[in-house]
């Protein structure tokens, strides 16, 4: 099953991070944002990629091809510096296709521009390509064939730490409520499609606007509701979030990891909306 991997945006609130860094080569740790998202989906057995590439494609292309594995594997250095051997490696049974789909096309036209890499398969997968979770990506892919529609995405819990104010016309407040504490669900940027998506997406729709308007009213759109560990990388004090996560060692998103790999121990709370 394909993954698709929307890799096209400027992430202009992260130019404070760098002017010229696309979003999904941000790093976290040794690696950058996107190495992390597909990681996660090579955990759980999806190893085939299309990224759809916009802004600074060709920062993204150059660091698969120059990737080094020596930085996030272990291995054995010897004759003085003439012989290495990886004792494991990242990327070697990974599948990348790198397609150019424009410098300003939305997200509904990048995935029109994949649809040629992806027409064999009955389902793929697809990601925002900023955003980490632990959630197990094969229980996704069981609710949308159990429900049977055209499109599932997971919904989260916004990561704000913003209060939700009600308040009269006259602007007199009757109740401040944390997000957290709310009933709000978004989008968290993890979807199943079937193939018959590409029916609803016209040329310029953007996805989530015109084209889910178009299943909705079809009642062909599903989603999954998960109140464990989401988080967005929009902005710097989100990036050092996620970095300091990293750094302690408590990389929720690190499913690989023999210490988050153990059955049930993610802890999934799930719910169908």
């Amino acid at each position: 099953m394909k993954v698709v991997l929307f890799c096209g945006g400027q992430g202009l609130r992260l130019r404070e991070f760098s002017e010229n860094t696309p979003k999904p080569m941000v790093p976290i740790g040794y690696r950058p944002l996107i190495w992390h998202l597909m990681k996660y989906y090579a955990h759980f057995g999806y190893k085939d990629f299309v990224l759809c590439l916009g802004y600074r494609a060709d920062v993204i292309k150059d660091y698969f091809l120059n990737y080094n594995e020596c930085l996030s594997n272990d291995f054995v250095l010897s004759d003085g510096g003439r012989s290495l051997k990886l004792l494991n490696s990242d990327i070697e049974s990974w599948s990348i296709t790198f397609v150019d789909t424009g410098l300003d096309a939305n997200i509904g036209q990048r995935l029109r521009a994949a649809r040629e890499h992806v027409k064999d398969e009955d389902l793929f997968l697809a990601n925002y390509g900023d955003n980490l979770t632990d959630f197990p990506m094969p229980t996704l892919i069981d609710h949308h064939r159990r429900q049977g529609k055209i499109a599932t995405f997971l919904s989260v819990k916004p990561a704000q730490t913003f209060h939700v104010v009600r308040s009269t016309p006259g602007g007199n407040v009757d109740a401040l409520q944390a997000v957290a504490e709310c009933d709000l669900w978004i989008n968290g940027g993890f979807f199943v499609f079937n193939q018959a998506i590409f029916d609803y997406i016209d040329t310029r729709d953007e996805l989530v606007v015109e084209s889910f308007a178009k299943l909705i009213q079809q009642n062909q759109l599903n989603t999954l509701r998960y109140d464990g560990f989401w988080a967005a990388m929009d902005t710097f004090k989100e990036k050092q979030s996620l970095e300091d996560l990293y750094s302690r060692g408590k990389a929720p998103w690190e499913v690989w990891k023999p210490r988050l790999a153990v059955p049930n121990a993610i802890g999934v709370k799930a719910q169908t909306a």
